[in-house]
């Protein structure tokens, strides 16, 4: 006899073993061999065990019970929630529904999730969860960002510098005028300062800089910053060198200018987004009368916004990490910083240089040489080729014509 069975042979034993007949009488009855019947037994087993195993599942979409009855109006197909729960539940409807046509015109715009959550919550009164908006906007959006590894840094040992396009601003004519937005971020509680700037000189640099500290209240020990004209002078990728002004600047507050290498902007990665971060969230489709309007708004946004948030990575609040990172700070100096001029300057053969309209005296040996000449509205200091101070005089000017 042939061990290969019909489909009526194979839905008969399928029906017999239900009712509980035993292998040895399914085999006499219908003719088999038991070994035959035996296999289809164990057929069956694993299909209905696999069967269930899929309905128990919470990854399938949709479960088909094994037909075990020939033509049964049973062996229909069911929905996940009628083999798990033996009824039909309507899916959870999600409370940014409402606000769908809303999203999905602030996404095209181009704004972040955490950006379109917050003009939900201000401006339409949202009252759901942050994450529900968060998933929505990933629905709407097509693709997503690569991961990128992170070094975290201890507390007040690093910050991060870069500049970023701010937001314009109107002039008298009511035209608009474009500005820079600089971002100073540390490294461990990413409490941030931001200030926008028309030009990216190197005193607007260093301003900015000098203003972060005093509105931290600290000098982290290291500033990581992009090879900026404004203060790297001759970008290398093992030893660049820095503006003169900011070397002096970092010796005032006792840190230390790290410049990243050339083309490796995952150098400061924090502060790359950080600036992304500014500029969707608190710039975007923003004019502002005045740039001290646009800073007023930036101080704000910091202290209610950026400041409150829960970062992505830390997992927790920034100024509740920051009050951890205070104390870490090198302590601010007793002075601020002398900003002063530089320029290059030919000794003229009597032994004076020429600044701000006055001369003034350097050693004789130098008579014919290129010298630097660094001044402020007190002190005018002549420095060699090396930046060794030669000479050292009072300013014989006003500070306006010093400085």
């Amino acid at each position: 006899m042939s061990n290969e069975l019909s489909m009526a042979e194979r839905a008969t034993i399928a029906a017999l073993l239900k009712q509980g007949w035993s292998k040895r009488r399914i085999a006499r009855e219908l003719g088999l061999h038991r070994d035959t019947v035996r296999r289809h037994a164990s057929e069956l087993a694993r299909q209905t065990a696999t069967a269930t195993a899929q309905s128990t599942s919470t990854d399938s979409k949709q479960a088909t019970p094994v037909e075990v009855t020939t033509g049964s109006a049973d062996s229909k197909q069911a929905t996940p929630a009628e083999v798990t729960t033996g009824s039909v539940e309507p899916p959870s409807r999600s409370k940014c529904e409402p606000y769908r046509q809303v999203i999905e015109q602030k996404a095209e715009a181009g704004l972040t999730a955490q950006r379109i959550y917050q003009d939900l919550t201000t401006e339409h009164g949202y009252k759901g969860a942050y994450e529900a908006v968060k998933r929505m906007v990933r629905r709407l959006c097509a693709g997503e960002e690569l991961p990128f590894r992170r070094l975290e840094s201890a507390p007040g040992a690093e910050a991060q510098v870069d500049f970023g396009v701010g937001a314009p601003v109107l002039d008298a004519a009511g035209k608009r005028r474009r500005t820079h937005v600089l971002r100073l971020g540390l490294s461990f509680s990413r409490k941030a300062y931001s200030e926008a700037v028309f030009q990216q000189t190197t005193d607007n640099l260093l301003a900015c800089l000098e203003n972060a500290f005093l509105y931290w209240g600290g000098v982290p020990r290291t500033l990581v910053i992009d090879n900026l004209r404004a203060a790297v002078t001759q970008p290398d990728w093992y030893d660049p060198e820095l503006h003169p002004k900011i070397s002096a600047f970092a010796q005032h507050y006792g840190t230390t200018v790290w410049p990243t290498k050339s083309y490796t902007p995952r150098h400061k990665g924090k502060i790359e987004s950080g600036i992304n971060y500014v500029k969707e969230n608190a710039l975007k489709g923003r004019v502002f009368p005045g740039l001290a309007e646009e800073n007023e708004h930036l101080l704000h946004w910091e202290n209610r916004v950026a400041d409150l948030r829960i970062h992505g990575t830390t997992k927790k609040q920034v100024r509740q990490l920051f009050e951890i990172e205070k104390s870490a700070l090198l302590p601010l100096p007793a002075t601020r910083f002398p900003f002063f001029h530089e320029d290059q300057r030919i000794v003229h053969r009597d032994g004076h240089v020429e600044v701000a309209k006055a001369y003034y005296s350097v050693p004789p040996e130098y008579m014919g040489h290129t010298v630097w000449a660094r001044w402020d509205s007190r002190l005018v200091r002549i420095l060699n080729s090396r930046f060794e101070q030669i000479a050292l005089h009072p300013c014989h000017g006003d500070y306006g014509d010093c400085a």
